[in-house]
């Protein structure tokens, strides 16, 4: 358990200031602590993890919470992860014969049982990546959202009808899964972003090898249980659903490399690092096969004159707090306008100072902690820097909760003279940059003059302001948001950014396409042979 500081002192200290927000909001462990990996091989029990799983393995899993670790998994290597690939594809020839609404009934059942263990799944993501409760529950709605989006495609996989210009001839486009789907996902979205993906993939009728992160493996090991438990249901109920249609490659960046590299992998979405694109979109393209790539992101906010500071402050919080700054849609800057910056710095100042940082699962909590102690070095390192550059901070302390393994730090607000140094990066925690300017056109200059194009904000209330930012004059991003910040992206609109961002967008809209071929057809129903162009060929 952990306990508050002191409530009389908390009391005493509200009663002088109604403003005030006490101390007793950052939490401080006692001797006591929860045993995290026996509570994590419950969760695993419940949602029908193999025990064996768990235990004797070389990849140890641990929670942030505690830096303690929570599971000793057995990594795969690369020949049976080769020879994983190829049961997918063979996998694959026979689901792309299974009707598109029938393969989504299979991802319907997969729905009711995310439905079904939600709260258990939240809480393994919790566990296993530090996120807080409401957030660990957020990432399995995601899931169970985008189940039923993929669910209503699996009805609407249209093609178009095109009219030819040669008599009694028609034209039309009819679309086909390309095959193995690969998925390589990141720490910070450890099974929601793994869905976005396979429940699509599915419904077109491929089959998907996914590479979890090393970090968390034990959410891809109990969603992938989920996963056959549905599927298992699917054929006691009459429907065709190989085993292979989800395979699990777990271990480290080698066995990533294998599953990029394979000749049957047909398309990899990848989540992770503009480094890791570089590496993995040249090895896709030597072998032309696809590449759907969601990168960095150094994701920025304009504060307009007009803009409600109300509402502004508590996008920003979230946006820059939440998930404690390790989304890739996190708010990195903040470029306010002159007439607002002082009053709108002052109210960051005091909800950084009243955030409260420590064990995610404990009630009242908004900043779990860092994923691990280099993420909380690499902080450092950019504060530092930031310090160095003239940057004023506020917050970025470690906070002492639990043992030094685990990292918590109080997010941090730099007040920055120029965009340079740290501010043109991304640091994945929660540090963010504020500038002032004067005229809008240079703000959104200064928005864009970064190397990522993920996900923008403008906060304004004047029509021609938002107007201007919403169109090819404004955001560069894949995202652009009005009076909302950049983070927290519904599944039904496509996702993804410019630029070293990757290009790649997941869910919403058409992204269906992505998991398919599509293939021209025309059809001659008359007795003559005309040709398109006026072309003539004709033989004895």
């Amino acid at each position: 358990m952990l306990n508050p500081a002191p409530q009389g002192l908390a009391r005493r200290e509200a009663a002088a200031d109604p403003n005030f927000q006490s101390e007793e909001r950052i939490l401080t462990a006692t001797h006591a602590p929860i045993d995290r990996a026996a509570e994590a091989r419950e969760l695993l029990g419940a949602l029908g993890v193999d025990p064996s799983l768990l235990s004797g393995g070389t990849l140890v899993a641990r929670t942030p919470i505690s830096g303690a670790a929570i599971g000793q998994v057995h990594e795969i290597g690369a020949g049976d992860a080769v020879n994983a690939i190829e049961r997918a594809r063979a996998a694959f020839l026979v689901w792309r014969e299974v009707p598109a609404p029938r393969r989504g009934e299979l991802v319907r059942l997969f729905s009711e049982e995310l439905r079904a263990h939600k709260a258990a799944l939240g809480r393994l993501v919790s566990i296993e990546v530090g996120k807080i409760a409401s957030e660990g529950a957020g990432e399995v709605q995601e899931m169970i959202d985008v189940c039923d989006f993929a669910l209503g495609l699996s009805r609407q996989l249209c093609g178009l009808t095109i009219a030819s210009e040669r008599p009694e001839h028609r034209m039309m486009e009819t679309w086909h899964p390309v095959g193995v789907v690969g998925v390589i996902s990141a720490f910070n979205f450890p099974v929601a972003v793994w869905a976005w993906n396979a429940a699509l993939a599915l419904v077109c009728g491929n089959s998907v090898v996914w590479k979890p992160s090393k970090k968390a493996p034990l959410c891809a090991l109990a969603t992938q249980s989920l996963f056959e438990r549905a599927r298992r249901q699917f054929v006691a109920e009459g429907g065709l659903a190989p085993e292979g249609l989800l395979t699990l490659l777990i271990s480290r960046r080698a066995i990533g490399e294998v599953l990029v590299d394979h000749r049957d992998v047909a398309l990899v979405s990848a989540t992770g690092s503009t480094a890791m694109g570089r590496n993995i979109g040249p090895r896709l393209a030597a072998r032309f096969a696809r590449a759907l790539l969601e990168l960095g992101g150094n994701n920025a906010a304009i504060v307009c004159p007009s803009a409600d500071l109300d509402l502004t402050v508590r996008a920003v919080a979230f946006a820059a707090m939440g998930t404690a700054g390790q989304r890739c849609t996190s708010l990195r800057r903040l470029i306010a306008h002159e007439d607002v910056y002082e009053a709108l710095i002052a109210r960051l100042k005091r909800a950084y100072r009243s955030v409260s940082v420590g064990d995610p699962l404990a009630a009242g909590i908004l900043v779990g902690p860092l994923i691990d102690v280099d993420a909380f070095a690499a902080m450092e390192a950019a504060l530092a820097e930031a310090k160095a550059a003239g940057g004023g901070v506020t917050g970025g302390e470690r906070v002492e909760v639990g043992p030094p393994a685990a990292a918590y730090a109080r997010p941090a607000l730099v007040e920055m003279p120029a965009q340079t140094g740290p501010v043109l990066r991304e640091t994945f925690a929660p540090i963010l940059y504020v500038m002032k300017y004067r005229d809008l056109g240079d703000a959104i200059a200064l928005h864009n003059a970064v190397a990522q194009g993920l996900s923008s904000s403008i906060f304004t209330n004047d029509l021609r302001e938002a107007e201007l930012f919403l169109s090819a004059r404004g955001s560069d991003c894949g995202i652009a948001n009005v009076n909302i910040g950049p983070s927290g992206a519904e599944i039904g609109g496509a996702f993804g950014g410019e630029k070293e961002t990757g290009g790649g967008r997941e869910s919403g809209a058409d992204a269906w396409k992505a998991y398919m071929r599509r293939a021209t057809n025309t059809i001659n129903f008359g007795r003559t042979l005309p040709l398109a162009q006026g072309v003539t060929f004709e033989v004895g």
